[in-house]
Formats: C-alpha cells, structure tokens, sequence
C-alpha cells in the first residue's frame, strides 16, 4: 500500500526537484546578483556621448551665433 502511494507521488517529487533545480541554475548567485549589467551601461552612455558629439558638431555655429547674441543684448 505504501508503495503505491510512493509511486504516486513520485512523478511531483521528480517535478518540484527538477523546477528547484533549474531555479537555482538560472538565478546568479551572491556577488553576481549585485553586479548588474555593467556592458549595457557602458554601451549607453558611448552611445549617449557620441550622439552629444555630432549634435554639437552639426549645431555648433548655431549655438555660438545664439550665445554671442545673448551675451551682446545682455551687455546693452
């Protein structure tokens, strides 16, 4: 009788070891839970400082014009 109940049951004992398992695999572990995705910030802020770049390169000479005129009325 016991057997049976045993042999029952063993396909859920399989199942919840197997899904303990694959969560203990999957989730990092101690130091690695705190690293954080240290390649995508750093991929964002090249690409962030490049983009600042070429909009400066494309709109410097308005931005300069845009200051001195600024700086012209203020001295008025």
């Amino acid at each position: 009788m016991r057997t049976r109940i045993a042999l029952r049951m063993l396909p859920a004992l399989l199942a919840a070891c197997l899904m303990t398992r694959l969560q203990a695999a999957f989730q990092p572990q101690g130091s690695e839970r705190e690293r954080g995705d240290v390649p995508g910030w750093v991929m964002i802020t090249l690409m962030s400082a490049v983009l600042v770049a070429a909009i400066l390169t494309v709109a410097r000479p308005a931005l300069v014009s845009l200051f001195e005129s600024a700086i012209a009325q203020v001295q008025k």
